[in-house]
């Protein structure tokens, strides 16, 4: 995985997306994760990208924030798709096609090569619609910054 990972993002990358999420979550009390999967398990080759991603939310926890404000971008590399999911507390908040423009984001930076910043983007755009709805309240981030390879 990680030879196939590193032909898309360097650690350096994978640092600067995590510095991005830690940032970006200063002002929401909204969560943000990144999971990059190589691809998927033989059990999961029925599954819809979405439902793929639904399970991989659940697998890390995401559904456990206080206010469920989670938010979950699942990289498939294999299959060169990406989808994002958020949890029942914001889809009271925002407005449908929230998440298919961000989508458009970051598949246009992919489009052109640059995954790092593509991710970063989205991440930006999320953490602004969070912030707008979830105002960060003063408490301690419930999930890590990090960038889950699995």
């Amino acid at each position: 995985m990680e030879r196939f990972l590193k032909k898309y993002l360097s650690d350096a990358d994978l640092d600067t997306i995590a510095n991005t999420i830690a940032e970006v979550e200063k002002n929401t009390s909204g969560q943000i994760r990144i999971c990059i999967r190589q691809r998927r398990h033989w059990r999961e080759r029925k599954l819809s990208l979405h439902d793929l991603t639904v399970n991989e939310f659940h697998r890390m926890g995401m559904q456990l924030t206080k206010h469920r404000t989670g938010v979950l971008i699942l990289l498939l590399i294999s299959e060169r798709k990406f989808h994002i999911v958020a949890d029942r507390g914001i889809h009271e908040k925002v407005k449908d096609g929230t998440w298919e423009q961000i989508a458009g984001t970051i598949a246009k930076h992919f489009a052109a090569g640059n995954f790092c910043a593509g991710i970063c983007n989205g991440i930006q755009e999320a953490g602004e619609v969070l912030a707008a709805h979830f105002p960060n309240d003063g408490g301690a981030q419930e999930l890590p910054s990090t960038v889950e390879v699995a």
